[in-house]
């Protein structure tokens, strides 16, 4: 009969072979297709991406400017006819959802040609289909065990963090990108105002010695 020792190595090696389990199935990928992009558009550009999607997958395109200008851009999604599913003109964030009603190549293109002069940061995140269960239901003839459900919970928590730290991570930028930018104006303000200081000194300078100049005068006599 095993003693408690036994006991206590064999729940340590049950938990080693759990952790390691959770690990691959956390890192098992999907069917489910994500693009998350972060790219540079210049100004009077146009960049558009395309995605093959089957008829009946639900898509979800999500998308920021992150530097650049007012931190606005254009977007429109057309599906494989150029029938237009989604138009917004200078929008700074936005998050559109549709179900793919075709088979097809769609298109979605991120437009900054309203822009004479300042490029942007765009990032854009557009997620195919849903992704699929941990444990899949068919084939099973009992209910998810203990462990099964505990990895069910944290994989969901993880995609959540992740979601969370993505979102943070654009704020941060974004922030950093407008300070950056407030540093230049202040900057670029400081040295004017030194430079108006300046002249306004010399020029009073020169004011208060022409007050104090010795100024000499002619007598002309006229003769009777």
């Amino acid at each position: 009969m095993p003693g408690p020792g036994s006991a206590q190595r064999w729940a340590a090696a049950a938990g080693r072979w759990g952790c390691r389990l959770l690990a691959l199935l956390l890192l098992v990928p999907g069917p489910g297709g994500a693009s998350e992009i972060t790219f540079e558009l210049p100004d009077n550009a146009k960049q558009c991406f395309y995605e093959d999607i089957t008829q009946g997958t639900k898509c979800t395109l999500e998308f920021q400017v992150i530097t650049g200008g007012h931190y606005d851009v254009d977007c429109r999604l057309e599906d494989p006819d150029g029938n237009v599913l989604y138009k917004e003109m200078k929008k700074q964030y936005d998050s559109f959802t549709f179900t793919a009603s075709k088979n097809g190549t769609y298109k979605f293109c991120f437009s900054n040609e309203f822009s004479t002069f300042t490029h942007k940061t765009v990032y854009f995140d557009f997620q195919v289909g849903e992704d699929p269960p941990l444990f899949p239901s068919e084939n099973r003839v009992s209910a998810l065990t203990q462990m099964e459900s505990a990895c069910v919970s944290i994989h969901e928590a993880l995609k959540s963090v992740i979601d969370y730290q993505t979102h943070f991570r654009l704020r941060e930028a974004q922030g950093r990108s407008r300070a950056e930018d407030l540093n230049t104006r202040v900057a670029y303000w400081s040295v004017g105002e030194a430079l108006i200081l300046l002249v306004v000194s010399v020029g009073q300078v020169f004011l208060l010695k022409s007050f104090f100049s010795d100024k000499r005068t002619t007598t002309t006599r006229v003769g009777s």
